[in-house]
């Protein structure tokens, strides 16, 4: 919040006045989409098995983390995602197509179902 109303993060005694201070606006846009491991032909429901790879390239405009075990399965207390992707833009559109190219080129092997 400091950062938005041009405060030293470092600062964190001095008051914010949000009513008098000017608000820095942000420049870029940034979209995300949640990767899960559920079956559409059952409700959506989470699904369990072992995810073999997972063939995700990062890029300029969009990065992504995935949790998965050592030995390939998803974390027993998780729910269902185990991935998240991010990407940005200088306008939502471009954001969004940043991350639609991410995701088309996004390949998940293994037991789960995925329908990216």
């Amino acid at each position: 919040i400091r950062t938005f109303y041009g405060k030293a993060e470092d600062d964190a005694s001095s008051p914010i006045d949000f009513l008098e201070d000017s608000y820095v606006y942000p420049s870029r846009h940034v979209i995300a989409a949640r990767i899960t491991a559920e079956n559409p032909d059952d409700g959506f429901k989470p699904t369990s098995g072992r995810i073999q790879r997972v063939k995700f390239q990062s890029s300029v405009a969009c990065w992504g983390y995935f949790s998965v075990g050592a030995n390939g399965s998803i974390h027993e207390y998780a729910d269902s995602q185990f991935g998240h992707v991010f990407a940005h833009g200088a306008t939502r559109e471009d954001a969004r197509k940043a991350l639609m190219l991410s995701l088309r080129n996004m390949d998940v092997v293994g037991d789960i179902r995925n329908p990216v």
